[in-house]
């Protein structure tokens, strides 16, 4: 067998924040975001080709994503509640 060594290398430390940047990031205009801007959950669903050509000629003609099209569908069958 042949003699198989690891070598370790270390990852240096991360380099220095810019200061005047992160203050720039966190300052963001939070009223400018559109609701999909929001969005971070994947939601991934099986269904058939079929369904998935209905749901893509749907939204191609309503001038729309299908993305948008299924987050619209989601809203209006699971709204906020007012709580």
């Amino acid at each position: 067998m042949t003699d198989v060594r690891t070598r370790r290398i270390a990852i240096g430390a991360r380099p220095p924040a810019n200061p005047h940047a992160e203050a720039w990031v966190r300052q963001g205009d939070g009223d400018g975001l559109q609701k999909g801007d929001l969005y971070t959950a994947r939601l991934t669903l099986d269904i058939t080709p079929a369904l998935r050509a209905r749901i893509k000629v749907s939204a191609f003609t309503q001038g729309v994503t299908v993305a948008e099209l299924l987050r619209a569908l989601l809203e209006r069958e699971f709204p906020e509640s007012a709580s």
